[in-house]
């Protein structure tokens, strides 16, 4: 179901954007101070460089029982399912870039399927509903996966996917009620799932600073990672993406709570 996002890229190119404006704005993007661009920005980083993901990537390694000598398999994984998920993501902005900006503001999930119309025609919203059911169950999965591992790490519980009930009762109990309480979330009457969407990702986006800086002293201790100790070139990137994301935060609180602009 997943595979639906590829259509984006034959999208894209049916959308025929300006890719000489598509070329600019990737290497000289226009930034803008205003309140509901800040509010968009940050959701994109929330949801890129999202808080749960830090939770996941280590327990999950750790409960698949993959050993350090193959630790470089794990991190083509990694890299690799970045990259493909960059990839996708720019082929979308620039699909719906094309297709719905400046004049069909996004407010549904019928409005962000009109941007598949240019490639599939009258399949555009089923398309996009199969894409969209693949990414929910996956999410559904794994954010209260990360919940429960991060939990049960914290207080020692037992855990793991493999643990039945009464193995690990707290782990289990845990993943299985978040579960029961976003589908009762999802089924209110008239939430507005993309404008709730945007603000949680801005709040993941605020907590990325906080656990990143955490992580980085964590990496960074050669008595608890020996060899796997961080380098000089991946602690550059996560300071700087720390201070980035810290100045898109505070932009956005002084934009958005006084009014404030630079």
């Amino acid at each position: 179901m997943s595979l639906g996002f590829l259509a984006y890229i034959p999208a894209a190119f049916a959308a025929h954007p300006a890719w000489n404006v598509v070329t600019q704005q990737i290497f000289m993007p226009h930034l803008e101070n205003s309140s509901g661009y800040l509010l968009t920005a940050v959701a994109l980083v929330g949801t890129t460089i999202s808080p749960y993901m830090q939770f996941f990537v280590q327990p999950s390694v750790a409960d698949k029982g993959i050993p350090a000598s193959e630790f470089f398999y794990e991190k083509l994984d990694v890299y690799s399912g970045t990259i493909f998920a960059i990839i996708i993501a720019a082929f979308v902005i620039i699909a719906t870039g094309a297709t719905l900006y400046p004049n069909h503001p996004v407010q549904t999930a019928i409005d962000a399927a009109l941007s598949l119309r240019a490639f599939a025609g009258q399949y555009a919203g089923l398309l996009f509903g199969i894409g969209l059911f693949g990414a929910s169950l996956l999410a559904a999965a794994v954010l209260p996966l990360s919940t429960a591992y991060g939990i049960s790490e914290a207080f020692g519980f037992e855990r793991g996917v493999s643990r039945s009930f009464s193995e690990a009762p707290a782990f289990q109990t845990i993943f299985t009620g978040l579960i029961i309480l976003s589908v009762l979330i999802t089924l209110i009457q008239g939430l507005p799932i993309i404008q709730v969407l945007i603000v949680l990702q801005d709040l993941n986006a605020a907590m990325v600073p906080i656990l990143l800086v955490f992580i980085i002293l964590l990496v960074n201790n050669r008595r608890l990672m020996g060899r796997h100790v961080n380098n000089l070139g991946f602690n550059i990137i996560a300071w700087v993406t720390v201070i980035f994301v810290t100045i898109l935060i505070v932009l956005l609180l002084l934009s958005t709570i006084f009014g404030v602009t630079l």
